[in-house]
């Protein structure tokens, strides 16, 4: 993980109010969006291929990661006023925002940068891939909207802009999935509960500054997950596996709140009494919300989540080695999924988020001492040519 300042500014979003110049019932970030805005696109892509349609899924996986680096270094501007600059000064602004982000894009993985770069300058460059994200980001402004909607019907223009997003949205009515999730029935369901993450906050016990949802971690730890993939030379469908793994890692906690690991591991047998309670809670109320096809991906992805895992004739074998995954199953055809990659991913978000309250200077003894002992048992963590344990080492070295 050499690209340690590119693994802060991603919790940068996290800090951009959005619609804060509304009033707003509950706070509402540009990271929690953006990994809405994920999940969206992921539904979207999917009934686009269901239809017979072709999507590139690394570049739609990066094209999300792009975005979001994106929006970190624009802060807080007006959507509007966005549009109108990408409009009028497009390539200018896109030079600027691959300025800014210079020095975090120089330790990324090969070719990262050079994707980012492209995916911002060639309009031909994943073009169906842009146009699900398009929808996806528009479908979750629209969900945040309806929060806010009727606490804000006494301002000036609020119609204008309900207008105006209700017409954005009806210019991807081509996309079957955005139709999909307009009827409002059982796709919008799934969406909505997703949704419903950004209102649980991490960390619930002590004040922290970023405050995190469950939501925003768990589009970082898929955003970690990506990049130790291509650190890991990974093959292209084992890097989607594993971001999507990472931001469907703790799905199942819309339904049972976010259970700290002290808790979890203070009864032998609790934490195997709750996963098994999440499954069955998964099984019984968010799959049936999604075509039946896609049941054994989400299972896949969310079952046995920090275990390596792969699929032999249509059977999950579990326990694979690191090596074994480099060596043995990195192949497409084998739907491999790094379990313990996203585990340290995991681990390694929880980190930076206690770190980043601390160097704000709001710390706590919950934080410091998470900070201590994540340290101590993960400055070593390493998983084939990715050093997990630099990373919490050269985080640690700053809080000296």
């Amino acid at each position: 993980m050499k690209s340690f300042s590119l693994l802060e500014r991603l919790y940068a979003p996290a800090s951009i109010q959005r619609w804060n110049d509304h009033v707003r019932p509950v706070e509402l970030t540009e990271l929690d969006k953006q990994a809405h805005k994920m999940i969206i696109a992921y539904v979207v892509a999917r009934f686009e291929e269901d239809d017979g349609g072709s999507i590139d899924w690394p570049k739609l996986v990066e094209g999300g990661i792009f975005e979001l680096l994106q929006r970190a270094v624009m802060t807080d501007i007006k959507p509007a006023v966005f549009r109108e600059m990408v409009a009028d000064k497009s390539d200018e602004l896109n030079r600027w925002i691959l300025d800014q982000l210079r020095e975090d894009l120089s330790g990324a993985p090969p070719g990262f940068a050079a994707n980012f770069e492209r995916y911002l300058f060639d309009e031909d460059y994943a073009r169906p891939e842009k146009a699900v994200l398009r929808a996806a980001h528009y479908l979750s402004t629209s969900w945040e909207f309806r929060i806010i909607y009727s606490a804000n019907s006494f301002i000036y223009g609020i119609e204008k802009t309900k207008a105006g997003l209700d017409n954005q949205v009806e210019d991807h009515y081509d996309l079957i999935g955005v139709r999909k999730i307009l009827l409002g029935k059982k796709t919008f369901g799934f969406i909505d509960l997703c949704g419903q993450l950004r209102f649980q906050q991490r960390w619930a016990h002590t004040p922290r500054i970023p405050k995190t949802t469950v939501l925003g971690h768990m589009a970082v730890v898929a955003t970690m997950a990506y990049l130790a993939s291509l650190r890991l030379d990974a093959v292209p469908a084992r890097a989607v596996n594993n971001f999507y793994a990472g931001l469907f890692h703790d799905l199942p906690e819309v339904l049972t709140r976010d259970i700290i690991s002290p808790v979890k591991r203070s009864v032998s047998g609790l934490d195997d009494i709750i996963k098994e309670y999440e499954n069955r809670q998964v099984k019984e109320r968010i799959l049936p919300l999604l075509p039946p096809s896609w049941h054994a991906d989400i299972r896949y992805f969310v079952e046995h989540e920090f275990e390596n895992r792969v699929m032999i004739e249509d059977k999950v074998e579990y326990g694979a080695s690191d090596e074994e995954m480099a060596a043995d199953y990195n192949d497409a055809r084998f739907r491999p999924i790094d379990g313990r990659a996203i585990d340290l991913c995991d681990k390694l978000a929880a980190f930076l988020e206690a770190y980043l309250s601390c160097r704000h200077g709001i710390r706590s003894n919950d934080l410091e001492e998470a900070l201590s002992t994540s340290y101590e048992l993960h400055k070593e963590a390493r998983v084939g040519p990715v050093d997990f344990g630099g990373a919490f080492t050269h985080f640690h070295s700053l809080m000296e």
